[in-house]
């Protein structure tokens, strides 16, 4: 593992808890030597990451839509900014940067980039790690409503298993360090109706 791929809000969110942990995350990964990938944004907790990350010595990717760029939330100070021109882009551009994907806490956006991911994962498009970093219970109900979803019967529990969900920005960055991918099927098996 070289790079991971952060989502995350931009916007700070209520909880001092949030930016803490954004900042704690972007230090981390700066010292155990990876590469930062990130959307560019100089706001919220996306630009906690990112300066934590450079003040920590580490190499910060930004990547971001020409229409962000034009709206002046592009951080100034990244290692590299690329612009492209769409959120496709982005996306695509992350994730072939990337060699595991983190979200902290965050809104829509960092929710679909994560379930995108994942899926990719799930239907063996990559075998990278994927994780939920659920600072201070903020992914907690949506923990549980996933291991629901492995109850009734659409989503294999191994497929549930390839997401990580951790308290804290170490824990999650070990677990990775260790995760092998699962090999099976997409579908969950016909039963019988």
């Amino acid at each position: 593992m070289k790079s991971v791929c952060v989502y995350c809000g931009s916007n700070p969110g209520n909880r001092p808890d949030y930016l803490a942990a954004a900042a704690t995350l972007g230090d981390l990964i700066a010292r155990r030597g990876l590469r930062l990938v990130y959307g560019g944004a100089d706001i919220g907790l996306m630009g906690r990451v990112a300066n934590a990350a450079l003040e920590a010595g580490g190499e910060v990717v930004g990547i971001m839509p020409t229409a962000l760029v034009d709206k002046e939330i592009a951080h100034k100070g990244l290692t590299e900014l690329h612009v492209v021109a769409s959120m496709h882009e982005r996306k695509k551009m992350m994730a072939d940067l990337s060699d595991a994907f983190i979200a902290l806490p965050g809104g829509i956006g960092t929710l679909e980039e994560i379930f995108e991911v994942w899926t990719w994962a799930q239907l063996g498009h990559h075998d990278k790690p994927c994780g939920l970093l659920n600072i201070a219970g903020y992914y907690t109900k949506l923990a549980a409503f996933l291991d629901e979803q492995v109850v009734e019967g659409f989503v294999h529990a191994q497929h549930r298993q390839m997401l990580a969900i951790e308290p804290d920005p170490a824990s999650l960055l070990d677990t990775f360090t260790a995760y092998t991918a699962p090999q099976v099927q997409k579908w969950v098996e016909k039963k019988d109706v």
